[in-house]
């Protein structure tokens, strides 16, 4: 009679540590898929979790749609990819890349530190449809800049009427297109620098992460350019279903990406820098100023329509504030 007693603890013991092992399906979009930079990130943080007591099963979609779809069909337990798609999930994250938003580098390290800080947990977790999500970390692609296919292209006013591809799930690129007089194509993360490089778009907005894989020197040929000023930031976020994951973890995960922040800015500096000289095209302080304005007026309006989160909008200005305290906007309410 010991002995099965014995036999059923074993047993269940057994059964409670490969349960407790399990591995968590984790999808990763990254263009590149295993040899891209935020697979590599993604790496280095699984093996952190392994730290937490969580086994960690990357997935790599170099397809975005494909990722969410999976992460929606229960296919993954998390899922990392642009804030533009991952707004759905919770818009105060996704509210990061807003439209002039982020203008530099320093800044988005601020802003990024600000927002994934202990005291913003619970702004972190949504419930939608009765299921539960929780970002559990933020990661900086980079600032995104307007290249041109024909540099006598070299204001925003000269926009007016040429044809910029924007991410159709993206109501604020459709917005800010149409207010400067230019038409917006719809396109997908996977074909929007292909419309530009094949000539069926004069614009597209995108950051340096993507000039060489994408190969966007193709579409500036020896006659584009590229303006020299930050539209706005581009990150990505880290979903889960807090549920298949330990009480704590998300916030151990954030905690991570905080800390990794300056490697990766590291990383996003060199290749701004790695973007030949030739094609920058850079504009005056009277002019940068004009785009600044131009760019809050957009994000004020896109707030009020409902399309960015208020909160976050404060905790941008919060950051830009901070690094920059002469900003023009610091005294002005709004926002």
């Amino acid at each position: 009679m010991k002995k099965i007693a014995l036999s059923l603890i074993s047993t269940s013991l057994l059964v409670f540590t490969s349960t407790a092992q399990a591995a968590v399906d984790v999808c990763i979009f990254d263009l590149l898929g295993k040899s891209g930079e935020s697979f590599q990130m993604a790496k280095e943080w699984a093996l952190a979790a392994k730290g937490w007591g969580v086994e960690i099963n990357l997935i790599p979609r170099q397809d975005e749609a494909v990722a969410d779809n999976d992460f929606k069909a229960g296919k993954c337990d998390g899922v990392f990819m642009t804030a533009m798609r991952a707004r759905q999930y919770n818009k105060f994250v996704g509210s990061i890349d807003s439209l002039g938003g982020i203008p530099n580098n320093e800044i988005a390290q601020k802003a990024i530190t600000f927002a994934l800080d202990q005291r913003s947990a619970a702004k972190m977790q949504t419930n939608l449809a009765g299921k539960q999500y929780e970002v559990a970390g933020i990661a900086p692609i980079g600032a995104a800049f307007i290249f041109v296919r024909d540099k006598s292209i070299n204001s925003i006013e000269k926009a007016a009427g040429k044809k910029f591809a924007v991410l159709s799930y993206d109501a604020a690129q459709k917005a800010m297109v149409q207010r400067t007089g230019g038409q917006a194509v719809p396109s997908d993360v996977s074909n929007f620098v292909a419309k530009f490089n094949n000539g069926q778009v004069d614009m597209v907005g995108a950051p340096a992460y993507a000039y060489k894989p994408l190969e966007i020197y193709k579409g500036l040929g020896s006659n584009g350019a590229m303006f020299n000023f930050p539209v706005l930031q581009v990150t990505a976020d880290l979903v889960i279903h807090p549920d298949k994951f330990p009480a704590g973890f998300g916030q151990k995960s954030r905690d991570w990406f905080v800390k990794n922040l300056p490697k990766s800015f590291s990383m996003i500096n060199r290749l701004e820098n790695g973007i030949p000289v030739k094609y920058k095209l850079n504009f005056s302080a009277e002019e940068k100023l004009k785009y600044q304005k131009m760019l809050r007026d957009a994000r004020i309006d896109l707030t009020k329509q409902g399309i960015y989160d208020v909160g976050m909008m404060s905790v941008l200005k919060k950051a830009r504030c901070s690094v920059d305290k002469a900003n023009f906007e610091c005294t002005l309410s709004g926002e």
